[in-house]
């Protein structure tokens, strides 16, 4: 499914601004949470959730009060970033982390306010901007696992190093391996792009898989020409 222009312009407008400190006023209430909410409930504790993902930076999606995969995934990504487990439920301990949570690690040193960090080991992209988290969420990457396809046959891995932003293309697009959703590629065929399947692990052919909804959002945070930091 495509999202349409209104609902990307409602994401970004509703993605605070780099600087934004959370609410302390939220905290308190957060930090005392213990019913668990999990992928499949609804409620007002769901929005609330949701919420404070978007406020964090992470992007659960529209806030409808529902636990749906997009909620999940940025569930996933916080949790990571939180030294947890990524399995989605949020409990007692998924609620104070979400009061007093941790900022990213930056995996490189002496870098640009304006850059993306893609980390391999934990499955996660950050997207900066003017030195802060800006967007940050889970991916899947190389799988490590031999392939064959219309341009021939390779290992699927994602290579490391420290790139730019190339170009991008709106929408779907058919590649030689697969078909890609607004992708913002950074060394020759490797892109940041879009995908129906973003499981936990590594799975794809070596691009860099992101959840749909945040395939609208990404490419309004990272200019062409960007710097792009992959580490293993």
């Amino acid at each position: 499914m495509i999202v349409g222009t209104a609902l990307v312009a409602t994401a970004l407008a509703a993605l605070p601004a780099a600087h934004a400190v959370p609410l302390d006023h939220h905290r308190t209430g957060l930090a005392r949470r213990t019913h668990s909410i999990r992928p499949g409930d609804t409620g007002p504790q769901v929005r609330e959730l949701q919420k404070r993902l978007r406020d964090l930076h992470y992007d659960p999606g529209a806030i409808t009060g529902r636990f749906g995969g997009d909620t999940r995934t940025a569930v996933w990504a916080f949790q990571k970033v939180n030294r947890m487990k990524p399995n989605g439920v949020v409990t007692d301990k998924t609620w104070a982390a979400l009061a007093r949570p941790r900022q990213p690690h930056s995996i490189v040193a002496k870098t640009p306010p304006n850059r993306v960090e893609i980390n391999l080991r934990k499955q996660l992209l950050v997207a900066y901007r003017h030195g802060e988290p800006a967007l940050i969420s889970h991916i899947s990457t190389g799988s490590g696992a031999s392939y064959c396809g219309a341009s021939g046959c390779g290992v699927a891995h994602t290579p490391t190093g420290d790139f730019r932003v190339t170009r991008r293309i709106k929408g779907w697009h058919r590649s030689a391996l697969g078909y890609m959703y607004r992708p913002l590629y950074f060394y020759q065929g490797y892109a940041m792009h879009g995908s129906t399947h973003v499981p936990r692990h590594p799975a794809s052919h070596g691009c860099v898989r992101v959840p749909l909804h945040t395939a609208d959002v990404l490419p309004h945070v990272v200019e062409n020409n960007e710097r792009v930091y992959v580490r293993g």
